[in-house]
């Protein structure tokens, strides 16, 4: 029988002492047990905690998909300055009910809609986040991204929704996702 460096070392100390050498065996035994059920413990946490963190991504892809579909599905409406739809947009006002539609409330203006958002590297921006076009850390035209350098948005007077490449390098990400 092989047996732990801590069930030999009581063992050790045990005759040592003179006592009988049935108390380290049962000993050890507990240690045993105390660990495994510890590890058991742990490992069953682990576990609960990992399964936590799939169910909290599969539900921000959904958001994400949700908004990208929603996006899309409004191609084609006419922009006009301050409508928030759903027959017509401004660039704000399509943000504000794509999120909406997804389940996330936004405030009205992009610079808001900027302060609310986090701030995130544009090496980070994934398809759902958001794109603040900006001049001098004033958001003056906010888009969704929708991956691969393009973004939807509602752009201006005489223009429809529409999905286009990233035009300038003057913006930054945000993410409510």
């Amino acid at each position: 029988m092989a047996l732990s460096l801590a069930a030999t070392a009581a063992l050790s100390a045990t005759a040592l002492s003179g006592s009988l050498l049935v108390a380290p065996a049962a000993s050890a035994a507990t240690t045993t047990t105390t660990t495994t059920s510890t590890a058991s413990t742990a490992s069953t946490a682990a576990g609960k905690a990992a399964a936590a963190q799939l169910a909290a991504a599969a539900r921000v892809a959904a958001v994400r998909t949700k908004v990208l579909t929603q996006a899309a599905a409004l191609k084609g409406r006419p922009y006009r300055y301050g409508a928030m739809g759903p027959r017509a947009f401004d660039c704000s006002g399509y943000i504000k009910y794509v999120f909406a539609k997804a389940g996330i409330s936004l405030p009205r203006t992009a610079q808001q809609q900027m302060r609310h958002s986090h701030r995130i590297s544009k090496a980070a921006i994934k398809p759902g986040d958001l794109v603040f076009f900006t001049s001098g850390g004033y958001a003056y035209h906010v888009a969704v991204y929708a991956g691969n350098g393009m973004v939807w948005h509602s752009p201006h007077s005489g223009k429809t929704v529409t999905k286009v490449k990233l035009w300038t390098s003057h913006w930054v990400a945000g993410r409510v996702i």
